[in-house]
């Protein structure tokens, strides 16, 4: 079912969560599409693979553009049974994602737009101490529908 080296699979109770680890480098984005593919697959939301595939691999982009990280985290989660997340942890706290405006003829800066146009809502968490992050997350959600 997967190419991953791990494969995906459901969780027995709750609801479950998939990461992993990788390179932060631009080429993780394709690791990262079929992870994204492989869970919503698993949880018989393939309807919403192309946007979150999509996001996914801004949020890699953006990690690999604007951070200094050798590695970041991927996960895939189910916050509620009509919620997915995607997220990237990286280890660049003080480096915090904003949406700007964006030059008319210029070739970036349309990632988190993009995010924006697609998702029901996205953002950033810390993590780590209040006073001494190590980390942060940047996160998009979106909505399924019924519970699945």
């Amino acid at each position: 079912m997967t190419s991953l080296p791990t494969p995906v699979q459901a969780a027995p109770t709750g609801h479950p969560a998939y990461s992993q680890t990788f390179p932060c480098e631009p080429a993780t984005a394709a690791i990262g599409r079929r992870l994204v593919r492989d869970a919503l697959a698993v949880w018989h939301l393939t309807d919403f693979a192309d946007p979150a595939e999509l996001i996914i691999s801004e949020l890699i982009a953006n990690a690999a553009r604007h951070t200094p990280c050798q590695s970041i985290r991927l996960l895939v989660q189910r916050p509620t049974t009509t919620r997915v997340r995607v997220g990237v942890v990286d280890r660049a706290p003080s480096r915090l994602p904003v949406l700007g405006s964006v030059d008319v003829g210029g070739e970036s800066g349309r990632g988190l737009l993009l995010i924006e146009g697609l998702a029901d809502r996205w953002g950033y968490d810390l993590r780590g101490s209040g006073r001494r992050p190590w980390g942060k997350e940047v996160w998009a959600e979106f909505r399924t529908g019924a519970g699945q």
